[in-house]
């Protein structure tokens, strides 16, 4: 339910976080620890470089999540540009899910992550130099960029860009 992060990454937000298990039944992995997390459940985590996950340990879990910094107003990590376009992006609407991520490219100019994602909508609705540009600036800021489009096939068009 919660995948495996820390905060520190480029799409990261740094944000301190807090979970409520709303319904059912969560194991949470903290630093290495194991937390089972019935309904009503609080897990705290402070430290943004703390590692954390989550997964349902019943059907129909909920769990809200709420994060942010400490001594700001809350300001949306780059990462969660990627959750406002992936309907449209499971819908093949790649031009909507970048028209999001363009958006997102405004409040978060070159951030590597957002430069990727767009670049893979882009690629998808055949805007292949936009695709090429946002791929090869997120390339320069993110060395792991290479690797990760070695094997993206969103990226089949403009893999040469690199």
């Amino acid at each position: 339910m919660i995948e495996e992060h820390d905060e520190l990454g480029a799409g990261a937000g740094h944000h301190e976080e807090l979970y409520l298990v709303l319904e059912g039944r969560a194991r949470f992995t903290v630093a290495g620890e194991e937390l089972d997390a019935p309904a009503g459940t609080l897990v705290f985590v402070r430290d943004p470089a703390t590692r954390r996950a989550a997964t349902a340990a019943e059907p129909d879990t909920t769990i809200l999540v709420i994060g942010g910094t400490v001594g700001k107003a809350f300001d949306p990590s780059p990462w969660e540009s990627w959750l406002e376009a992936l309907p449209f992006y499971e819908a093949k609407d790649f031009d909507a899910a970048a028209a999001v991520l363009e958006r997102a490219l405004v409040a978060h100019p070159d951030n590597p992550n957002v430069l990727y994602n767009l670049a893979c909508c882009e690629a998808l609705a055949g805007r292949q130099e936009d695709a090429a540009a946002h791929l090869s600036r997120a390339a320069e800021l993110d060395p792991r960029v290479r690797t990760w489009a070695a094997r993206d096939p969103d990226l089949d068009a403009v893999r040469d860009a690199l």
